[in-house]
């Protein structure tokens, strides 16, 4: 999970965290969560976000969602 990314893409968009936490219908607390890999975002939630932002599917799943190196 590439936190930084997330929240860049949110910015551009002029998203807030609790506009997105509205969307997803989750918690601000679930949302943070999420963002530093405490829990897994769901499918359904990643591809409400990348409909929300407006942005590639396969660049965000890669660069946001999956962006750890496996060796």
């Amino acid at each position: 999970m590439n936190k930084l990314k997330l929240e860049y893409e949110m910015k551009m968009k002029g998203i807030s965290a609790a506009e997105m936490c509205n969307a997803l219908k989750i918690s601000r607390s679930a949302f943070y969560r999420k963002c530093n890999g405490k829990t897994e975002f769901t499918r359904r939630e990643i591809e409400k976000i990348i409909e929300i932002l407006g942005i590639n599917k396969v660049e965000a799943l890669e660069e946001i969602f999956f962006d750890e190196k496996v060796s």
